[in-house]
């Protein structure tokens, strides 16, 4: 991993092959089963998903650090759960 990057994912999950709403759902349940301050990257298509997911993840009041546009349209959102 490059030094450059400020964080270390613990976990990912790739919600590429299910519509909304389901997209949230499984993402919030990865979110759910990880420790405060840990690191998830949700690999997801573009449209809906990226539009959706990361405002909901946001109301949830988890931290975005990033979200990266790969080479075949699909995205990868770098969350960090926070505290209840």
């Amino acid at each position: 991993m490059s030094m450059s990057a400020a964080y270390e994912i613990d976990e990912t999950v790739d919600i590429t092959d299910v519509v909304c709403p389901v997209t949230f759902v499984k993402a919030k349940v990865a979110l759910e089963e990880l420790d405060e301050g840990q690191i998830l990257s949700i690999h997801m298509n573009d449209g809906e998903p990226v539009q959706n997911v990361p405002r909901s993840i946001k109301e949830e009041g988890h931290q975005i650090l990033k979200l990266l546009k790969n080479e075949d349209d699909t995205y990868d959102l770098i969350v960090r759960k926070a505290g209840d």
